[in-house]
């Protein structure tokens, strides 16, 4: 592995984690969102990450980074709640409300901006590590 590849793997696993912050600032933006029938209804979203494999000579895998598989929605149900005087209530009087549970988004976000923040850590960590190499051929 390359000196230089520790920089690639912090940079994808920043981009990751800004995906997914950026994933649940969207879920909580539209956690009180209505709508008047289930297809309507807005649905949590999560983002798939895997480890980027890169084959070496000897046929040993190693890490080299964050890939983003791509983006799931929850397939937990919206609320259904009865408020047949809603001006959005359909011909049953329900409107329905976004499966997103703000306990669970708000861990994610704690989560998500922590990773950020060790991934810009192992970056400005290998910087200075080889600046400091650097300066020792001086």
């Amino acid at each position: 592995m390359s000196t230089f590849s520790v920089f690639d793997i912090a940079a994808s696993g920043m981009n990751a984690q800004s995906l997914r912050l950026n994933l649940v600032a969207s879920n909580i933006s539209n956690a009180n969102s209505i709508s008047s029938s289930l297809g309507e209804v807005y649905k949590s979203r999560q983002p798939v990450f895997a480890a980027e494999l890169k084959n070496s000579m000897s046929q040993n895998s190693a890490a080299v980074g964050v890939e983003v598989k791509g983006i799931v929605e929850s397939d937990a149900e919206p609320v259904m709640e009865y408020s047949p005087h809603h001006p959005m209530a359909n011909e049953e009087g329900y409107i329905f409300r976004p499966n997103v549970n703000m306990v669970e988004e708000m861990a994610n976000i704690m989560s998500a901006s922590r990773s950020y923040q060790n991934n810009v850590e192992v970056f400005n960590t290998s910087k200075q590590l080889i600046l400091q190499t650097l300066k020792m051929g001086q």
